[in-house]
């Protein structure tokens, strides 16, 4: 039995793994799943963006040397991180000249090296296990128009839906810029779209299946966070 702690970017994250993803990791072994906002977000007085990675690295680190027993991980969005400078995420400049299939993975492959380098000599490794989204969390209720649309009560756009869905291979490729980003596009069709409720409601309707099905990246998080929980069983 293992406790994950999950660093999220936002309370949209936030309740996505509380009322989503907690289910189904409990399912799988887990004996309790926790959620921290990185940075403190709900007492920001700016939104928007990511903070920076020391900020975050330390609240991470601090949590895995007060819970020596504790899996921590990441439900971040990589288009929101800091590239340059002093807030920089590690990776995050490289995986920008890279290919997209190997951007998220090589943002997490730099942060899980940074937490193990700071962690220090005896760190087992396998105790972080980030996750990068390439865009935000509403890509994923691509995965299932018709249910998004009506876990909504807009049934009517699904075919608006579908066709921003079929523009891409995956939901996670729907890409991210001020005007196109996934929220952004649903805001269009849906003024009074609310990230936290609707987004949580729609999630709920199309279930962790359907979202593994489609978006393999994600899917891919949570078969190593299930790995990990059966090591440690």
């Amino acid at each position: 039995m293992t406790r994950l702690l999950v660093h999220v970017e936002g309370e949209t994250e936030e309740s996505f793994v509380n009322d989503v993803l907690a289910p189904f990791l409990y399912g799988c072994g887990f004996s309790k799943i926790g959620v921290r906002l990185i940075g403190n977000a709900r007492q920001r007085t700016r939104r928007g963006g990511i903070r920076s990675w020391d900020v975050v690295q330390r609240e991470i680190i601090r949590h895995l040397r007060e819970d020596r027993e504790c899996i921590a991980s990441t439900m971040v969005d990589y288009y929101g991180m800091p590239s340059r400078g002093a807030s920089a995420w590690p990776g995050r400049e490289k995986a920008s000249a890279l290919a997209f299939p190997q951007r998220a993975a090589t943002v997490e492959e730099a942060l899980a090296e940074d937490v193990g380098s700071n962690m220090g000599k005896g760190f087992d490794s396998r105790r972080f296990i980030p996750y990068v989204m390439m865009h935000e969390f509403e890509a994923l209720l691509f995965s299932d128009c018709p249910t998004f649309a009506n876990s909504i009560d807009h049934s009517n756009l699904t075919s608006r839906f579908q066709e921003i869905r079929d523009d891409f291979s995956s939901p996670e490729e729907i890409d991210d810029s001020p005007d196109t980003a996934p929220s952004k596009r649903i805001i269009k069709l849906v003024p009074v779209y609310q990230k936290r409720l609707h987004g949580t409601l729609a999630a709920l309707g199309i279930g962790l299946r359907k979202m593994r099905d489609e978006c393999p990246h994600f899917a891919d998080w949570l078969l190593r966070l299930k790995m990990r929980d059966d090591e440690h069983s």
